[in-house]
């Protein structure tokens, strides 16, 4: 039988060429303009995970 992948968690994250696991940083849909622009700024740029959050992901996204 076929490994599925969770298509709730595919979604939300992205597997680099290296076998990192990204994702969009967290509070950029509204109420940023109150934020510093350092705080904005780091909005912008997407987080790498952790290993054990790539131990779960390897599961979750097969493919």
């Amino acid at each position: 039988m076929k490994l599925k992948t969770n298509q709730a968690i595919a979604k939300r994250f992205k597997r680099t060429k290296t076998g990192k696991i990204i994702k969009r940083t967290a509070g950029q849909n509204h109420f940023n303009t109150r934020e510093t622009g350092k705080v904005g700024r780091n909005k912008k740029s997407d987080v790498v995970m952790s290993d054990t959050v790539n131990r779960v992901m390897r599961i979750a996204m097969p493919n």
